[in-house]
């Protein structure tokens, strides 16, 4: 292929919206999430990430209707944002809300001039609200970054039909990968094994793999071509090692001289960019029953 530069890798009850994040930078009105001191809208000292009982699971799940409907294009699903609102995980107001008494007013009276509107809802929608709200913990470390017990949570069979379909021109289950589960116990390194061969990611140790190195064809202006073992490629300059251990390097310019790379993993790259999480979560699932 020819050279290429590597690719690594509204709307509704907007619960506080972009008011939340105002008050969180306003003196007096609430601090910071992450500080213990400061008081709260409602007068009193805040604790900075308090503990709550767990909620009504019949009012958890009416809220979690009302905000799914209305809240989580802009919220998250999770609270924690979404594609026009932020985060309301540890918005000061919230934080301080127990029943919807602080939250109630911003939904009620609305923010026009940032785009949310006001809202008529009953007390009791939005303490159902609320409930689920206040469901999501927030704590000094953000818990959406801790990692899960178990990554294995997809469908197998769904994983195997589109390692048939995406996978399997290249790879074998009888061949290549077979027992790869057990070559690769940790299922969070074999997700990573399978996306993007040799990467190891963040930092891990990669998984020894008999992958075949980069290779790149450079063609003269006279029609010499010269290939090898890719060592460097960069808007100056291409170097190789040939087979017999010479080394050989050329400045580029433009197009010239002509360089195609040979890339044995640029079909992991090209369908980096394809997958849908339950594509990954699917096959993981199924490689791990490789065994």
């Amino acid at each position: 292929m020819m050279r290429t530069r590597p690719v690594l890798f509204v709307t509704a009850i907007a619960l506080a919206g972009a008011v939340l994040a105002v008050h969180a930078s306003v003196p007096g009105q609430g601090g910071g999430a992450g500080q213990g001191g400061g008081r709260g809208r409602g007068g009193g000292p805040r604790t900075a990430y308090p503990d709550r009982p767990p909620g009504d699971p019949a009012a958890v799940e009416r809220g979690k209707s009302l905000y799914g409907v209305h809240c989580a294009f802009c919220h998250g699903a999770d609270t924690r944002g979404g594609d026009s609102g932020p985060s309301l995980l540890r918005s000061p107001i919230v934080l301080d809300d127990r029943n919807g008494e602080l939250i109630g007013p911003v939904v009620r009276a609305g923010r026009v001039d940032r785009g949310m509107p006001k809202f008529s809802v009953t007390d009791a929608q939005l303490s159902d609200l609320a409930a689920f709200v206040h469901s999501f913990r927030a704590a000094g470390y953000d818990e959406s970054r801790l990692r899960p017990p178990n990554i294995v949570i997809g469908d197998a069979q769904a994983g195997e039909a589109s390692f048939n379909a995406k996978c399997a021109s290249c790879h074998s289950t009888t061949g290549d990968l077979r027992g790869i589960a057990m070559k690769v116990s940790d299922a969070r390194m074999l997700q990573q094994t399978w996306l993007m061969p040799g990467s190891g990611g963040r930092g891990a140790a990669a998984v020894p793999l008999n992958v075949p190195p980069t290779r790149v064809t450079v063609t003269l202006k006279s029609g010499e071509k010269v290939e090898g073992v890719l060592d460097r490629l960069d808007d100056f300059v291409v170097s190789l090692t040939q087979s017999d251990g010479t080394h050989r390097s050329f400045r580029t310019e433009g197009d010239t001289p002509k360089v195609e790379v040979h890339d044995p993993l640029q079909p992991h790259r090209d369908l980096l960019k394809k997958y849908a999480d339950s594509d990954i979560h699917n096959v993981t699932a199924y490689l791990a029953t490789l065994k």
